[in-house]
């Protein structure tokens, strides 16, 4: 897409084009209609409940809206949505891509994080990202619960006996949702665009008719009366109100993690052209009702419409809903392979569901545990006024490590510092103070989001540590290629026809499994590849880099693939590849070879080294119940053949 050089912002900026990745040319409509549908799904529905929880809080519960806390709510929000969403991150945080690619994994290999050595500050930011990771999970259960329940209820503004089956029939339809994970998006992702446009252009309908009757309600366009309202209505008050109608703005990071899928230009065009615009009409619209019917606080949403509209608002709400808890979905098992991809959780199966369409991928174990947090939060919690509480801590504190992590990258490319602290700084201390007014909610139900993310978060450091003291292990085993050759020299082995490939996860010395095969059956293929796949911080890597072969004696030999960690790893794809590259002999057939691959088996020991025993269980757990080795790398059972060792950490 095109992209016009000019002087970039001194708070997050890349030095490259952005969107380069998407190619150049005129802006498609297909783009701008994806992006409606996953992108702004969640942020698009958010006026199903942010006003009406925005309003409940300034009102301290009555059951009529007073006009200075309909005023000051929809002016707050409004303001929080320009300089949240559309200034730090449609205008700002967009720049620090990583080849196009955004979201939080894609920050920490920005900075280089993953390798960072225990005890040094690269370490500690490790921790904070993977973190921000974590709540993405937390945010991952509670956004289809709300959404869902908060579009289900409206059944009750005509019909208030049927408020008991709102959460039956939330948990039927989310049921439903999960169900068909394993099916893949397909269909639904050609319905997205089109369905989300028809919810946008309805929310600036209703908006437009609400502000007709009411005008005086334009004057919450004035940020006077937010900061009025927040400064004389009492802290208690002001900070709940401020947690509330966070609420409107908690979508906002769904623009920097979908990057990598639409570009920099279709998400900001669709936000700016469509997006906002809906949004500020129809809460401007939902204030109106208010400044009219202030009893009508129940559900202002519902209110706007006439009542013959009701029941297919409903139905549009839901399907809206629907799309918006499927975006989510689709978002975590994106963020679960690129953090498996990066080493910091444990092999899972991924099933690709369209062979013509990247990012359409299934993960059986992330779907079903999303279910359970989901479905437990429908629950445990009952009504979208009660999920409001749990909802927002987990993502103002992602806001606020994405800003962080943004003023690094910033640093990083050699941006000013004073500016970048300053601009940054400012952006970061709005975030803090979200977060405390969330923290506020955090005995009313924030704790369920942070303790998923807190358990995530756990997973993650156990794996990444765990691994590093299997292959501290490994390394102290392995075997020098000189001395494994000169062990060859002296007694040599029965040498058999065919190729064998040994999968290594160093880029040095003998894999384990190899010198103990030579060792226990005394025999060796004629030609033997050691095979290495290694994940680099970019999200792609072109064929042309995909294979590094180095000689190591006469037909033996050291292949490194490298994969971007956007991109699935396939051995036999980057052995082909280093084929036609004349890397290797023609006549290697990648079909015929047989691959050898070690099987850890690992025992936790009680000897205060490492980490602490449960950690240890879990490590071991975990790594006993990850995807085989041989599947994940995409080579047919029929040419694995798996050679087991007992590594004690």
């Amino acid at each position: 897409m095109s992209h016009v050089e000019a002087r970039l912002e001194p708070g997050i900026a890349h030095p490259a084009k952005e969107g380069a990745r998407h190619g150049a040319g005129r802006l498609r409509p297909a783009l701008l209609l994806g992006a409606l549908g996953v992108v702004y799904g969640d942020i698009g529905t958010s006026p199903l409940y942010a006003f009406k929880e925005a309003v409940r809080a300034a009102s301290r519960g009555a059951q009529a809206a007073e006009p200075a806390a309909v005023l000051g709510a929809v002016s707050l929000i409004l303001w929080a949505l320009i300089i949240i969403v559309s200034v730090k991150y449609a205008v700002l945080i967009l720049r620090a891509d990583n080849r196009g690619e955004g979201g939080i994994v894609a920050m920490l290999a920005l900075l280089g994080a993953r390798h960072a050595r225990p005890g040094t500050w690269q370490a500690l930011l490790l921790v904070v990202g993977l973190v921000g990771a974590a709540l993405l999970y937390g945010d991952g259960a509670i956004t289809p619960a709300i959404s869902v329940l908060s579009a289900v209820e409206g059944l009750k503004v005509d019909a208030p006996a049927l408020g008991h089956y709102v959460v039956p029939i939330t948990v039927a339809i989310l049921i439903g949702l999960f169900l068909v994970q394993s099916k893949g998006v397909a269909f639904i992702g050609r319905i997205f665009g089109p369905v989300m446009l028809a919810w946008f252009a309805v929310l600036t309908l209703l908006g437009i008719g609400g502000i007709l009757h009411h005008p005086e309600i334009l004057a919450a366009a004035n940020p006077w009366r937010a900061v009025d309202f927040l400064t004389h209505a009492g802290w208690h008050v002001s900070f709940t109100m401020l947690g509330a109608a966070f609420l409107a703005v908690t979508g906002g990071e769904a623009m920097y993690a979908d990057l990598g899928h639409f570009g920099a230009k279709p998400i900001r065009v669709a936000w700016f052209g469509l997006v906002l615009p809906a949004l500020v009409i129809n809460y401007f619209g939902q204030g109106a009702v208010l400044l009219a019917e202030p009893d009508a606080i129940e559900n202002p949403f519902y209110r706007l419409a006439p009542d013959w509209a009701h029941y297919p608002l409903i139905a549009l709400a839901t399907t809206a809903t629907v799309i918006a808890s499927q975006a989510i979905i689709s978002g975590v098992y994106s963020l679960t392979q690129q953090a498996i991809q990066l080493g910091f959780l444990p092999t899972m199966r991924i099933i690709q569901t369209a062979h013509d369409e990247r990012g359409q991928i299934y993960v059986p174990v992330v779907n079903w545990l999303l279910a359970v947090g989901t479905l437990t939060a429908v629950v445990v919690f009952g009504s979208s006024d009660a999920l409001a509480g749990a909802y927002g801590i987990a993502v103002s504190m992602l806001m606020a490590i994405t800003t962080l992590l943004a003023a690094l990258i910033a640093l990083k490319w050699g941006y000013n510092p004073i500016a970048v602290v300053m601009l940054n700084g400012f952006f970061l201390l709005i975030d803090l103070v979200f977060l405390g007014a969330n923290s506020v909610k955090l005995f009313e139900g924030g704790w369920f989001p942070l303790v998923l993310a807190g358990l995530v978060a756990l997973m993650m450091l156990t794996w990444k540590k765990g691994t590093a003291l299997v292959e501290e292990k490994r390394a102290a085993l392995r075997l020098p290629e000189d001395v494994f050759l000169e062990r060859l020299r002296a007694n040599p082995p029965i040498r058999l026809p065919g190729v064998a490939a040994f999968l290594s996860a160093a880029t040095h010395g003998i894999p384990l499994h190899l010198s103990r095969f030579v060792e226990r059956s005394h025999a060796l293929t004629e030609r033997i590849l050691i095979v290495t796949a290694l994940y680099e911080e970019s999200p792609t890597v072109p064929e042309s880099g995909r294979a590094e072969v180095s000689q190591i004696a006469p037909d033996f030999y050291r292949v490194t693939l490298r994969y971007g960690f956007m991109e699935d790893a396939s051995i036999p794809e980057g052995l082909a590849c280093a084929v036609r590259s004349g890397f290797l002999p023609e006549n290697f057939l990648v079909e015929d070879l047989t691959v050898f691959i070690g099987h850890d088996t690992v025992i936790p020991k009680s000897d205060r080294r490492g980490m602490a025993d449960w950690r240890e269980k879990l490590f071991a757990f975990m790594q006993r119940n990850g995807e085989r080795t041989g599947a994940f790398f995409c080579v047919p059972t029929r040419q694995v053949i798996e050679v087991g060792t007992e590594i004690e950490i």
